[in-house]
């Protein structure tokens, strides 16, 4: 190598001296032509040592024209066309002794001009024919080559005064031409050189190193730093910068790594703990997979990390080696599943069950075709559990739910809580790929089929689950169902459903009569059976007028029995007959019989799932409420049946006496007109225009159920359209209380109508016995009873007489007070009514309906309003 060199040196230092020694220029004393003989070498050595290729392309005819155009536009018109006559003749010549390599020639020639030009050439020299060389500046600094220890090439420092020191490469060579001899592989082969000199670290180890990396174990020279979060290499390596962020770029994968290796291996480790759910692990499982793939690849890398990286002369079109760069692209793909993965772990690490397979599902709304795929088949096996739980749930009623992580969550609860209470939806749960109308079919299906197992003892549902799964083409075994068969999964709920709820319903109308004992509840606890009723309260009034102490429930209970036999309730249902029952209320002292006594129905499995303990209590307050009215019309009746008997008995009475008589009982009449035109107006009311209408509309909307959500919620409104009709609704508790001090005053009524005719019978009785001679006259002294104070026995016609007008005195009195009283409340009742919009129009209303007594006109004017 270095003989080739001398000999380069040595043809271009003889080519030089020629052209300088030609005989125009051959003057040996001449200090000046031995100066730029110097220059001239040292320039032509410095043309001929430059190793790099030229940044334009090979075009020879543009070269061309390029060189006649600046020598036209610096108004050398005729050297322009002599240059255009030299080159035509240039280039047409070939052949042997031509140059092959004319474009390089043509560079050359506008390289030096223009170098020239810009004034890096220092002072100019004639030299020979009139051919200008330079003067390469001795006076400053430049590198130049020259010839040292026989011939060999070096770098040279050359000073201000002359004197050339010996120093490295110090750059700045100017681009000439290409050498086609081996020149551009030598500089390449140089340049590689310089660069290993400046890495104290050769790019095979940092490969190895970040393969390492991306493993999450440390290298021998990139190692996890904790207090960046990262794999970076240290600062105490030499390498370049740009090495040192590629490095710092491609160990991100390993960093995301080490973030999902340990959620899954903490993952493994909570499952001796029982921390981790069904879809935690499934999620896990998918991970392990995705890492699995991940460890093919680093094998694939690992195995090309073993050849060597070719330098850069050397041919890499083919190579199977592993640099940096190529790391990077191999690196692209798994960095996006990898980034990916780790925010999943990110989002799902205090979630689990439904609520983490709805946040994995959210990031799989992506326009990436990479990233959707790559989600799809992770939501596949992620979901595949919830997706069991669903189809065993809506197939089978097996609620499998160990780690509480379904969206329907199971309590233990009574039987007749079992559909109300025992299953509830949970929002948390519930994955945003399932609506929340198809979550609450799913809930109903699965109750239905528990209701059906548990309450109806039935077992023909599986029928009914096994068709629906046949209709919409579901397997019932495990793994027909998974992500992204949201419409299959919907389809198989809906026709499920359809199926159990009819099944269901089927046999709550046809096993368990539930159309049959609601009209039973109607009949008996809503006192809708007339004639049972009547002789209930007929049989039981004595009783009930004692204190409520003192009452025995078993004998309520044999008044009942004979009730039920001397009524035509005796021909009803056995079943019905027996859950009726009579029922004792907590009492307190001073309260009678009427105030605790009711009537219950028992409800039995499944049925009081319908007649819940909440709906039975509304059914009794409305019992307690009828009960009044019918004790206060059994009251009045009671009244009529003293008063009728008494009404021709007046003319054995004296007339004083029978005036004053015949003045209190026209009062009483009155008064007990206005309050049994009020109470048989509101009863009337009550029992068609309340009780009945409302159970038309409940028997339509019975009819059309189709599950037993519908039918609770058609039974909730029948009721509450009977509670708030009747006044007992939250809004009338101010009615309420008005009408039960009516109710109450009527019953005070009796007791003074009762006393008045009790009195007139012993007026009456009196004044016959006083009429009679004293041998007719019954022997009172046998009797051995005494005068009672304040009767009239034992008394006289005239003091009878006296004590009458008092009596009949007191009791008109007294009349009057409730009548009073009554008109009062009655008045102030009317007054609290609730108007509508037009307040005026039903102001009117109830005034005339006041006038004329009729109760029936202003209740349904306020109903209006009731919903």
């Amino acid at each position: 190598m270095e003989q080739e060199d001398s000999k380069v040196l040595d043809l271009v230092k003889e080519l030089v001296t020629r052209l300088l020694n030609s005989p125009s220029n051959s003057n040996p004393n001449d200090n000046t032509n031995t100066n730029s003989t110097k220059q001239s070498l040292k320039y032509a050595i410095r043309i001929l040592s430059s190793r790099m290729t030229p940044s334009i392309g090979v075009d020879e005819a543009a070269m061309a024209d390029s060189i006649k155009r600046q020598l036209a536009t610096q108004g050398k018109t005729s050297d322009a066309l002599i240059f255009a006559d030299l080159y035509s003749k240039f280039a047409s010549k070939s052949g042997s002794g031509s140059v092959n390599n004319k474009w390089a020639v043509l560079y050359l020639l506008k390289t030096i001009a223009d170098d020239r030009k810009k004034g890096k050439i220092g002072s100019e020299t004639r030299v020979g024919n009139g051919f200008l060389l330079p003067n390469l500046n001795v006076g400053g600094k430049g590198v130049i080559r020259g010839f040292e220890n026989g011939g060999k090439v070096g770098s040279w420092d050359v000073s201000r005064n002359g004197e050339r020191v010996e120093k490295g490469w110090d750059g700045g060579v100017l681009l000439v031409s290409k050498d086609p001899s081996n020149m551009r592989e030598m500089a390449f082969r140089e340049f590689g050189n310089l660069v290993k000199e400046e890495c104290e670290v050769s790019e095979e180890v940092l490969v190895r190193d970040v393969l390492y990396a991306s493993q999450g174990i440390d290298g021998k020279f990139v190692k996890f730093d904790k207090s960046v979060d990262g794999y970076v290499l240290a600062e105490s390596v030499r390498v370049p910068r740009a090495t040192r962020i590629m490095v710092r770029k491609v160990c991100e994968l390993g960093w995301l790594f080490r973030k999902v290796k340990g959620y899954v291996s903490e993952t493994v480790k909570s499952l001796a703990a029982e921390d981790v759910g069904t879809v935690g692990q499934a999620f896990c499982a998918a991970l392990q997979d995705e890492l699995t793939e991940y460890y093919k690849l680093l094998a694939v890398l690992e195995a090309q990390s073993m050849n060597p990286i070719p330098s850069v002369t050397e041919s890499v079109s083919s190579g199977n080696y592993l640099s940096l760069r190529r790391l990077s692209v191999w690196f692209a793909e798994p960095m996006v599943k990898m980034r990916l993965m780790a925010l999943l772990v990110d989002n799902c690490k205090v979630l689990k069950g439904g609520a983490m397979a709805g946040a994995i599902h959210m990031h799989a709304q992506h326009g990436d075709p990479i990233v959707h795929d790559f989600m799809k088949r992770l939501l596949r096996r992620v979901c595949s559990p919830l997706f069991e739980m669903v189809r065993t749930w809506v197939l089978e009623g097996e609620l499998e739910d160990i780690f509480m992580e379904f969206f329907v969550l199971g309590q233990p609860v009574k039987a007749e809580s079992l559909w109300t209470e025992g299953y509830q939806l949970r929002s948390a749960m519930l994955p945003s790929f399932i609506s929340q109308s198809l979550a609450h079919r799913i809930l109903r299906t699965g109750k239905s089929i528990n209701f059906l197992r548990v309450c109806c003892k039935d077992r023909s549902w599986a029928d009914a689950a096994t068709e629906a799964a046949a209709v919409t083409g579901t397997t019932t075994r495990r793994g027909g169902l998974g992500y992204g068969e949201t419409d299959a999964l919907e389809s198989l709920v809906t026709e499920a459903a359809r199926r159990i709820d009819k099944h269901l319903m089927d046999v709550v109308y046809r096993q368990y009569k539930f159309k049959e004992h609601c009209l039973a509840i109607k009949r008996y606890l809503l006192l809708g059976q007339g004639d049972f009723v009547q002789y209930l309260m007929d049989i039981v009034g004595p009783e009930l007028s004692e204190p409520a102490n003192t009452i025995s429930s078993f004998k309520l209970a044999g008044l009942l029995e004979s009730a039920i036999r001397s009524s035509s309730a005796q021909y009803d249902d056995p079943d019905i007959l027996d859950r009726l029952r009579v029922k004792m209320m907590p009492h307190n002292i001073g309260d009678r019989g009427w105030d605790v006594f009711s009537l219950e129905y028992d409800a039995r499995v499944p049925l009081n799932t319908l007649f819940t303990e909440s709906v039975m209590t509304k059914y009794l307050r409305i019992f307690n409420f009828l009960w009044k009215l019918r004790r206060v019309e059994h009251a009045l009746i009671g009244v009529w049946k003293t008063m009728k008997p008494n009404s021709i008995a007046f003319t054995k009475l004296p007339e004083a006496v029978k005036l004053q008589l015949i003045l209190a009982s026209r009062r009483c009449q009155v008064l007990w007109d206005e309050m049994n035109h009020f109470i048989t107006n509101l009863q009337y009311y009550i029992m068609f225009e309340v009780l009945e209408v409302s159970w038309s509309n409940f028997s339509s909307e019975m009819e059309a159920a189709k599950d037993l959500d519908d039918l609770l919620a058609a039974h909730e409104k029948y009721l509450h359209s009977i509670v708030e009709k009747s006044l007992l609704g939250e809004r009338s508790q101010s009615l309420y209380k008005t009408l039960f001090v009516l109710l109450d005053l009527v019953l005070r009524f009796r007791s003074h109508a009762d006393r008045l005719y009790e009195g007139v019978n012993e007026l009456q009785a009196r004044t016959v016995e006083s009429s009679l001679p004293s041998r007719d006259k019954p022997n009172r002294q046998s009797s051995k009873k005494t005068p009672v104070p304040g009767s009239w026995l034992g008394e006289g016609r005239k003091a009878i007489t006296q004590r009458a007008g008092e009596f009949l005195t007191h009791s008109g009195q007294e009349i009057d007070t409730i009548s009073k009283e009554y008109s009062t409340l009655f008045q102030g009742f009317i007054s609290q009514l609730p108007t509508s919009q037009n307040s005026t129009a039903v102001h009117h209303n109830i005034v005339s309906s006041y006038k004329r007594n009729s109760t029936m006109k202003w209740v349904q004017i306020w109903l209006h309003r009731v919903p």
